[in-house]
């Protein structure tokens, strides 16, 4: 029987709630972000066991352990089973070897990115949670690029569900708009707003933070400031790990994640904190660099938005930060929202020596620049005929740079180069391989709607459309 597991806020004003009504909730009522109160630990033998395991089984393992007595086995069990039966891997995450380089495929799902992972599971969550409520939800989020498609493709069809995605117009890749906008199910609303991701955040913080309104219109969150998404990608951390290391006979690994919203390397920071053997956390960013800023000089202040080859990682707040830093201030609350009221009004952050050399215990850091990413893509399609997309591209370039010489090095592959032609092309002359899914996508229905970066038209868009 599992043990009860209970939720608490960054901010310390909310506690005690289930697994289940940390879902609902989303963003926490008092601002902050939800985690476990207490982070279950992985037993060295329960490692071994994992490389006997199938991915689902895994998942379900990892999974159970946070959702504690919530839930039936056999329901979560079949939910997780569920989620993974449409990837198009046999293993959902396979782990593939180039040149000395670990590559974590995390594409193989409905939409080809990393972000389908933790969202075909959500948004089965969701529809099992609403059914059991007999409730009806509205989804609000906000997509830099993959989070958008891959959240519609988790809930589209869903009749307990609609759901309403920001992205910022004119800055995602023409084949992330169309993922999209060519989803025409009547319960799935694309908005382009005229602005930029983190003014889609605003929104959303925003909208989540007037209470009555998230109450009214039960507003639901897909964006990875809902706990289910961070612990849906948990699970890869350890599976990545139980396939290399009988390979490599090793103790350790280290993991290079493309991260902007950190939402992904905090992933593996909590598997580390579980018990995952990582040597280093490296964490690779674009020119859009206010994460590598922090981990290597203590300087966590707010330039504007470049726009790069790696849009998805093109985010100047990293909505995932907050976590991080809960533990970083050693779990104290009121220090923390000291620190997020400063940032609030000044859009930066400065850290002392001290907490600076806790950060680089935990994480090091390289960021990558445009020219760097197309001679990536290009010297690695050179030595091993395999294609990186930009993303990925940034962090194999950061693994190879910064990865221990001793340690086997696994680098995250976000999304499949498909979806980022232009770079592509540019880097290696030719056209990326088009996935079936992909194929025709110009020719179909679009519809998407233009509207200012303004919460209260957000809001007053959904309450239209509102189910």
């Amino acid at each position: 029987m599992r043990q009860s597991m209970r939720y608490m806020s960054t901010r310390g004003q909310v506690r005690d709630l289930s697994f289940k009504d940390a879902v609902m909730m989303g963003l926490a009522n008092d601002g902050g972000l939800l985690l476990p109160q207490q982070i279950p630990a992985i037993s060295p033998e329960q490692l071994l066991e994992y490389r006997q395991m199938s991915y689902p089984q895994i998942a379900f393992d990892i999974i159970s352990r946070f959702t504690g007595d919530d839930f039936d086995a056999a329901d979560l069990k079949e939910l997780i089973e569920r989620s993974y039966a449409t990837f198009e891997h046999p293993e959902v995450t396979p782990v593939v070897k180039k040149d000395g380089v670990y590559i974590l495929e995390l594409f193989h799902g409905p939409t080809l990115a990393f972000k389908d992972v933790a969202l075909q599971f959500l948004g089965n969550l969701f529809e099992y949670l609403l059914e059991e409520r007999d409730e009806k939800m509205n989804i609000l989020g906000a997509t830099s690029g993959d989070t958008g498609s891959a959240a519609i493709y988790g809930v589209r069809g869903k009749e307990r569900i609609n759901i309403f995605i920001m992205y910022p117009h004119g800055k995602v890749s023409p084949i992330q708009e169309l993922q999209m906008t060519t989803v025409t199910d009547a319960n799935v609303f694309n908005l382009a707003i005229r602005g930029t991701f983190d003014d889609g955040q605003r929104i959303i913080k925003e909208a989540f933070g007037d209470l009555d309104f998230k109450a009214k219109y039960n507003l639901g969150a897909v964006n990875s400031i809902n706990w289910a998404r961070v612990l849906a990608q948990i699970v890869y951390y350890f599976y990545a790990f139980s396939r290399v290391q009988p390979q490599e006979d090793c103790d350790q690994v280290d993991f290079s994640v493309p991260t902007g919203n950190f939402g992904d390397i905090f992933a593996g920071y909590m598997a580390k904190r579980m018990g995952l053997p990582i040597g280093k956390l490296i964490l690779a960013t674009n020119e859009n660099n206010i994460l590598s800023r922090f981990v290597l000089n203590g300087d966590y202040s707010v330039g504007n938005v470049v726009e790069t080859l790696s849009p998805s990682m093109d985010i100047q707040i990293a909505s995932n930060f907050e976590r991080y830093l809960f533990y970083l201030l050693g779990e104290d609350s009121e220090s923390l929202c000291g620190l997020m009221e400063s940032f609030s009004s000044s859009k930066s952050l400065q850290f002392d020596e001290q907490l600076q050399a806790k950060v680089r215990e935990d994480f090091t850091a390289l960021t990558v620049d445009k020219a760097a990413t197309i001679e990536q893509i290009s010297d690695f399609h050179q030595r091993t005929g395999y294609v990186l997309d930009p993303h990925t591209a940034v962090g194999v370039r950061a693994g190879e740079q910064l990865s221990d010489p001793d340690i086997p090095v696994v680098c995250l592959a976000t999304a499949h180069p498909a979806k980022f032609g232009e770079a592509v092309q540019q880097a290696i002359g030719q056209d990326p391989e088009m996935p079936a899914s992909l194929q025709g996508i110009e020719e179909r229905e679009k519809r998407c709607d233009l509207i200012n970066a303004d919460t209260e038209q957000v809001k007053a868009y959904l309450v239209e459309r509102a189910r």
